[in-house]
């Protein structure tokens, strides 16, 4: 049986209390261990009392989940968090498994995490913020481990109609920047783009072919101006039905159809 025999406030800390004891063996006072402000009151620890084996573990394993907690704590001020990810957070600190399912039960009691309010939340931040689509947030929440039906009711702070518009803004800018390349490599580009960022096929579909209605017509003539000089200054050496054949094979390649090459030629013979 060892007796406490000093309790003092650590200096740079004043809510931990260093704890001092007789172990009887004739070594006189030693520093034992720590606690919190909180574990020292739920055991009304003083000096004088005495403390066995099964006393100083639990005293420990309660105040090493009040450390866990107010770990817990502090990386949830900075923003909500997942079950998951208040898990993994930690397990890199070290903590004991059955410390962290304390934490965990202690947490979602209080409130402070719950995996249903976090989804809606990211879900409408994502998608207010960002030009993320919906795919993509989905395998983000899934990275959190968000369940899928609670994905799913998330997903539903991000509706159709705001999916197209942001794939549409999206497909405005990119033609904008792409105008020297014809319309069907700029479809190609700009749909693999919108896959990329998340976006389901329908809203694809919708926004590429309703943005490009504006450019099929004198902007793939300017396109095809472009790309033609560079091809013609490539083939400059070339002349006649050679220049002609070598011309109708690259712009092709570049995705304009033969009608506006054949246009473009025609125009390029004259000039």
């Amino acid at each position: 049986m060892a007796i406490i025999t000093k309790i003092t406030t650590q200096q740079k800390n004043q809510d931990r209390f260093n704890i001092f004891m007789d172990y009887g063996k004739g070594k006189g006072e030693e520093f034992a261990f720590s606690v919190d402000s909180d574990v020292l009151i739920k055991f009304n620890l003083k000096k004088g009392m005495e403390l066995d084996d099964f006393s100083f573990m639990e005293i420990q394993y309660q105040d090493d989940i009040r450390k866990a907690y107010n770990k817990a704590i502090h990386y949830l001020s900075r923003r909500m968090r997942s079950e998951k990810e208040i898990k993994e957070y930690l397990t890199s600190k070290e903590i004991d498994e059955p410390v962290i399912n304390e934490i965990i039960h202690k947490l979602s009691a209080q409130k402070y995490i719950n995996d249903e309010e976090y989804a809606l939340a990211y879900a409408r931040t994502q998608a207010n913020t960002t030009d993320k689509g919906p795919t993509i947030i989905k395998m983000e929440l899934k990275e959190k481990g968000i369940n899928e039906g609670t994905i799913m009711l998330a997903l539903e702070e991000y509706p159709l109609e705001q999916q197209i518009e942001k794939a549409t803004k999206i497909s405005e800018k990119f033609y904008e920047k792409n105008a020297k390349e014809s319309l069907k490599i700029q479809k190609q580009k700009l749909e693999n783009l919108l896959l990329r960022k998340g976006y389901p096929y329908d809203v694809i579909h919708i926004a590429v072919n309703e943005t490009s209605v504006n450019n099929e017509s004198d902007e793939d003539m300017e396109a095809i101006r472009f790309q033609g000089e560079k091809a013609a200054r490539k083939y400059s050496k070339s002349s006649g039905f050679e220049f002609q054949q070598k011309m109708k094979q690259a712009l092709y390649r570049k995705g304009f159809p033969m009608e506006l090459i054949e246009s473009y030629l025609a125009e390029f013979e004259k000039s």
